[in-house]
């Protein structure tokens, strides 16, 4: 099945309407043409068939057949993390993140950040081609860049986490420090690691240590091992 994003439409819609670069894509690259079947998604949770009525490099109309609705799962996987210097690496985060399964992503500005700025329309991009690829009815909802401290005054997660590097005994597993069907959010820090202020900065704001490995992982890495984590953590 090849699945199409289209932002806009409700339940109750008749036909889906594309703009001018999604309906070039579809008329130049995959040659899709009239009378074609296609599944469209809005990101929400709907999953719409429909048959391709109009079909030119400006515009694609899809009148729907049928629209069906997907309940979103009872847990919710927020990361926040340090953007990598690289930003390939960061993109492939966001790549993999999406396809494994995450909610919300902030990117944050810590006192080791090598990155203070972002290009998100690039990353919504690379998030909405990873949702489509993976077939997934929800996409993953990409906030601005925030400061550290903000987020950690403002978060309202039921389970909060902090992964960092430096010693503590007060450090537990993940997987094993997380009960199922919660709200999760995880810090993940810049390739310095958090300051050893922004670490006891997240514990007065009832942040939990936690390692994700015995080895020491790169941020993107991290990041993945945290999703992926709360992700098996329901099936257990």
């Amino acid at each position: 099945m090849q699945l199409f994003y289209q932002p806009n439409f409700e339940q109750n819609a008749t036909n889906i309407v594309f703009d001018a670069h999604e309906s070039k894509h579809m008329f130049k690259v995959l040659r899709k043409q009239v009378g074609d079947l296609i599944k469209v998604t809005n990101g929400r949770g709907l999953l719409a068939e429909g048959e391709i009525s109009i079909i030119t490099q400006k515009q694609c109309i899809v009148n729907v057949l049928d629209i069906k609705f997907e309940t979103k799962k009872n847990y919710h996987i927020h990361i926040a993390i340090s953007p990598t210097k690289s930003n390939d690496r960061f993109e492939w985060f966001l790549e993999k993140a999406t396809e494994i399964g995450i909610d919300e992503i902030t990117p944050i500005i810590t006192e080791h950040s090598e990155r203070k700025k972002l290009k998100l329309d690039r990353g919504e991009r690379v998030i909405q081609s990873a949702m489509k690829q993976s077939l997934k009815l929800y996409k993953p909802k990409l906030n601005h860049l925030t400061k550290l401290n903000d987020l950690l005054i403002n978060a309202t997660e039921d389970e909060k986490y902090i992964a960092h590097c430096e010693e503590s005994k007060h450090k537990k597993q993940l997987i094993t420090s997380c009960n199922k069907q919660k709200s999760y959010l995880v810090l993940i820090g810049p390739e310095g690691d958090f300051s050893s202020q922004e670490i006891k900065n997240a514990i007065n704001n009832n942040f939990d240590e936690v390692n994700l490995s015995q080895q020491r992982l790169r941020t993107e890495t991290a990041a993945i091992v945290s999703t992926h984590s709360l992700n098996i953590l329901q099936l257990l």
